[in-house]
């Protein structure tokens, strides 16, 4: 009920906002709005920001401009796109995180609300501790975890998400019971590094791409990668290397509204196809580790359907849902 006020409080708003003289919301040149469904600070925030500047490289004549919607592992930005039904004029970063996100919190709105544009990317996660942290391998890690489960804190995203998940898999590799982890949830990637340096925290699982500055800075303490090889960037081992036979990579991408026109679809897809071929694009991927794993339209929406289904088998699995 919460979640439906929210929806219609800020589809109201937004109506109000577009009653300013233009009566389209066609997505062929007007402004475009970027919606980042968490705090500032975290992965779909950074991404947004990152296709922000990458689509006015493109097509400098046209306003874009991101916000933020927080709470609940996105399903609070998802119930105001879908009071958006039609609005060719907006996009929606997302991923991996909002389809465990949709089971963990039962929501009533779904990604079948959407309309699926692009997957962007896919990046590994780390696993990270404060620099003054006693654990120094994932040795030592995992022989906490079984002196006591409840001890350890783990700092990561939203319930059901990807940090939630891989903290999981982890346990269970270590042969804990994925229930007794203690798995302290965060609204965006910039709380949880927070948690962490200030040491209120036992560990921190994120994207490298969040955490690897503060790891080469020495404020942070890298203990393993989710990558099945290591990773260039970081001196880290994999989690199989460290003893869990472990590997997950999260995924990020964009969807628009319900409802939209052919037209509009076309219009939203070919301008993600075009910021997606940009040098600035490709910058981001290099500078922030990011995989390149672009699909488009319903190349995309095949793999959500898949991914759905998928994710609700892990986490039921793994007894993060009822």
């Amino acid at each position: 009920m919460q979640i439906r006020k929210i929806a219609a409080m800020a589809a109201m708003a937004l109506a109000l906002t577009a009653c300013g003289g233009s009566t389209g919301t066609s997505a062929s040149g007007g402004s475009l709005r970027i919606m980042a469904p968490a705090a500032p600070g975290g992965g779909w925030d950074q991404t947004s920001r990152t296709a922000e500047q990458a689509i006015k490289s493109v097509d400098p004549g046209r306003k874009t401009e991101v916000f933020n919607v927080n709470g609940a592992g996105g399903t609070i930005g998802l119930a105001q796109l879908a009071g958006e039904k039609g609005n060719g004029n907006l996009l929606m970063t997302m991923g991996l995180v909002m389809v465990g996100a949709i089971e963990q919190n039962k929501s009533k709105v779904t990604l079948a609300e959407t309309t699926p544009i692009a997957k962007l990317t896919e990046e590994y996660e780390i696993v990270v501790v404060p620099a003054e942290s006693p654990l120094k391998s994932l040795a030592d890690l995992v022989a906490a975890w079984k002196a006591d489960p409840a001890k350890v804190s783990v700092a990561g995203g939203s319930a059901g998400g990807t940090d939630h998940i891989l903290a999981g898999l982890m346990a269970k590799a270590a042969g804990v019971d994925p229930k007794q982890v203690n798995y302290i949830a965060h609204s965006g990637g910039g709380e949880a590094l927070n948690a962490l340096l200030g040491n209120k925290v036992s560990i921190g699982v994120s994207g490298i791409g969040e955490f690897a500055e503060h790891v080469k800075s020495g404020k942070l303490r890298a203990l393993g990668v989710s990558a099945p090889e290591r990773v260039e960037s970081v001196d880290a081992p994999t989690l199989k290397e460290g003893g869990l036979d472990v590997a997950l990579a999260n995924w990020r991408g964009m969807v628009a509204p319900a409802g939209l026109s052919d037209t509009d679809k076309k219009a939203l897809v070919d301008l993600v196809t075009k910021m997606h071929a940009s040098q600035a694009w490709k910058d981001a991927l290099a500078k922030n580790g990011w995989i390149d794993a672009f699909q488009a339209g319903d190349e995309f929406a095949q793999f959500l359907t898949s991914e759905q289904t998928r994710i609700k088998g892990v986490i039921a699995e793994m007894g993060l849902v009822s």
